[in-house]
């Protein structure tokens, strides 16, 4: 498959055991299918950046998707909190935390590369809400969906490094990009704002996730 990676300079060589460990699956590399979502990421400002391209071999490695219908975006907000640095604002978040990783959180230790939603800042904040309970367990996902987020995979396991192939990089100068993301961002915004208007009578809020006690399994059968 091909993966890029949009940075400020030309990486031909990922390097196993760097990068920051409070991303959103970990410490990893981070890529995507997409070259216009990569050159966004790169063109973090109006300068513009680089565009890495890679192939990688994924048949030997094992894949955790957690797009796929295994599991629900819940086991994604978990692996977040798990290792974003989050501060929580009261006793309602704060509980919400503690069942959402004593319920729905992932081993993902064994695992060589994860693939699942990026959380861009905008899409974060849709997850405080949850944790605060102004939206329920229905509107996150819909709001995720929201302003195209893509997917990202992240190298994880050293076998994940050693089997990836720098091939060429492109040096994104078009401004659009940088616009581009702006664009999203408010997109997201502007339309998670209209979702907030909608009163979800027949949701589930994280409370009532909480009070019935209700497991990975069992929200998969609701």
């Amino acid at each position: 498959m091909v993966l890029f990676h949009g940075s400020d300079k030309i990486i031909e060589y990922p390097r196993f055991g760097y990068g920051r460990r409070d991303n959103d699956y970990g410490q990893g590399f981070y890529c995507t299918e997409s070259y216009d979502l990569a050159s966004e990421w790169a063109a973090v400002s109006d300068k513009g950046g680089i565009v890495n391209q890679y192939s990688l071999d994924i048949e030997d490695l094992t894949v955790l998707d957690l797009t796929s219908d295994d599991y629900s975006i819940l086991n994604w907000l978990a692996i977040l909190l798990s290792n974003r640095i989050v501060r929580l604002a009261n006793p309602i978040e704060n509980r919400g935390r503690e069942y959402l990783l004593d319920n729905f959180n992932l081993d993902i230790s064994s695992y060589d590369v994860i693939t699942g939603y990026r959380a861009d800042d905008s899409y974060f904040s849709f997850s405080r809400a949850f944790l605060s309970n102004t939206i329920t367990y229905q509107q996150l996902k819909e709001a995720m969906s929201l302003g195209n987020l893509g997917i990202q995979f992240m190298l994880k396991s050293e076998k994940a490094f050693d089997s990836i192939k720098f091939d060429k990089f492109t040096f994104v100068s078009d401004t659009s990009y940088h616009l581009s993301r702006v664009s999203r961002d408010a997109s997201a915004r502007m339309r998670y704002q209209q979702l907030l208007q909608d009163i979800d009578e027949n949701g589930l809020y994280l409370s009532d996730l909480i009070r019935k006690e209700i497991s990975f399994d069992e929200l998969r059968l609701l």
